[in-house]
């Protein structure tokens, strides 16, 4: 993405209300009436691109100390189906429009954004509606068929596929995409991202030889050919404005009782990287010690596994550090990324160990972590200071970081999950938690008593109101009145 979101001065006044007052433009997204497509994009952008605090508990970057946190115990049990009442009708009002007037381009994202959005529903569930979802108004079907998880993962790669071929042509004939408040209305950049996003999809479905038609690795190297976001300018992100409704998610949050977690610190201090100054503050006994920012004792997070009420007793000591206040004292704070070269980097990295791909693992893996250390002494503002193009290739040499051709793919693939673990910090959403469920890495700390679950219950809503449908997809998958969290899905079997 470019460094600065380029929008004219028309579309200022549509970026005012894209993101809280979008209501004002279509309270309904399936009202008949005529909305332009530039209307309806920002919305679905912002939404899209939005990243906070889901999942942080659960792949224990933070811990929970005035009160009981379900996730960071891995006690949840049932979901929603949100994505497919607010979002994904966003998305059919894109493509609706899009038809409407003639838009090849609008086309292409209407494809990548449903594509995104299935992806993420039916790793949290499952087998899902698809083929019959959203068709309510259209066809009056209320009660849609689940489809198996591996045909969704299919479909979402055919979208994928599709995004790319109209984003070309759109991008060929100079098709400007107004409303674009990611890549300035720049057809191709989008194109990078969908692709990119592919590899992403295939690489998650990393245990399986087919899905569907898909051959996984050798349409991986298929894609891996095509245009791809190939440094920090193309990042698929969102930067903020300091204006209401439209500033970085995190400021002016109440983070009462949300400190760090000894997982997330002791492995960053285990390997002196020093992006650990960006996400967290020195304990209170530390800076009343005098000790520098710099310093890594400094630092220390709570266990995840114990009573919230001990990890309490030590906020109160001043042991246990803050998040880094940076993310709540800035109004446009930084990007949230839907998806980065960075991560880009780390994905052709493991492809390459794996065999998918030929190539320089090495090259990739080390480009990756350059691109985040890079990437943050852009934005951290006040810490640039600590991750400097020299940071990083002192921090590359360290002996838990190196890249040392004798160690075993397995070994390999471990640092590379670590550094794709490094780059979530409020930027992951749940992905860091689906990289364990897929690799085993990084691992996680858990009482022996509550295993880390698989996905999410189905919601009460379905067993209410699409009763038939539900049932027959428990049973399909995990064998009858078997909605657990700790039933296996089929990508990770």
């Amino acid at each position: 993405m470019k460094t600065k979101i380029l929008i004219s001065l028309a579309l200022v006044g549509t970026l005012a209300c894209s993101c809280s007052d979008f209501g004002d433009l279509n309270d309904n997204p399936n009202d008949p009436a005529a909305v332009s497509p530039k209307l309806i994009l920002p919305n679905i952008c912002e939404k899209a691109f939005w990243r906070g605090t889901g999942g942080m508990y659960a792949y224990k970057m933070v811990v929970q100390t005035d009160g009981h946190n379900t996730e960071q115990f891995y006690e949840w049990n049932r979901g929603d189906f949100s994505f497919y009442n607010n979002e994904l009708l966003q998305v059919v009002k894109l493509k609706e429009e899009a038809d409407r007037v003639g838009s090849t381009a609008y086309n292409g994202l209407y494809h990548f954004f449903r594509a995104y959005y299935f992806y993420n529903l039916t790793l949290q569930f499952g087998d899902i509606p698809y083929s019959e979802a959203l068709q309510g108004e259209q066809k009056a079907l209320f009660t849609p068929k689940y489809d198996t998880q591996e045909m969704v993962f299919a479909g979402v790669l055919d979208e994928l596929a599709l995004a790319n071929e109209e984003l070309a042509k759109a991008a060929a004939k100079g098709e400007q995409i107004q409303g674009d408040i990611i890549y300035g209305g720049a057809a191709s950049m989008w194109q990078k991202l969908a692709n990119s996003f592919r590899l992403k999809v295939l690489l998650t479905l990393s245990n399986k030889q087919t899905v569907g038609k898909h051959q996984v690795q050798s349409e991986f190297r298929q894609v891996a050919s095509l245009p791809l976001i190939s440094d920090n300018s193309e990042n698929g992100q969102l930067q903020y404005i300091d204006q209401e409704g439209n500033r970085y998610p995190q400021f002016n949050a109440q983070w009462s009782g949300f400190y760090m977690d000894k997982t997330f610190v002791d492995r960053m201090t285990a390997c002196k990287d020093p992006r650990l100054f960006l996400f967290a503050l020195p304990t209170n006994e530390a800076s009343n010690a005098g000790k520098a920012v710099s310093d890594f004792t400094a630092y220390a997070g709570g266990n995840p596994t114990v009573p919230y009420g001990e990890n309490k007793n030590l906020v109160g000591a001043g042991q246990i550090s803050q998040i880094n206040a940076r993310y709540r004292i800035h109004p446009t704070g930084e990007p949230t990324m839907l998806l980065g070269y960075a991560e880009l980097q780390q994905i052709l990295a493991e492809a390459v160990v794996r065999g998918w791909i030929a190539g320089d693992a090495k090259r990739h893996y080390e480009e990756g972590i350059k691109a985040s250390f890079a990437w943050y002494h852009t934005y951290a503002r006040e810490y640039a200071q600590y991750v400097t193009p020299q940071d990083a290739e002192k921090y590359l040499q360290h002996d838990a970081v190196k890249w040392d051709e004798a160690l075993s793919a397995e070994q390999k693939i471990e640092r590379i999950i670590f550094q794709k673990y490094c780059v979530s910090f409020f930027q992951g959403n749940w992905d860091p938690f689906f990289e364990h469920l897929r690799t085993g890495y990084p691992k996680f700390a858990h009482l022996n008593n509550t295993p880390i679950p698989y996905r999410w219950m189905y919601p009460d809503t379905e067993s209410k109101y699409n009763t038939e449908n539900v049932k027959e997809a428990v049973t399909r998958q995990f064998g009858e009145n078997n909605d657990k969290i700790t039933s296996k899905p089929w990508w990770i079997k």
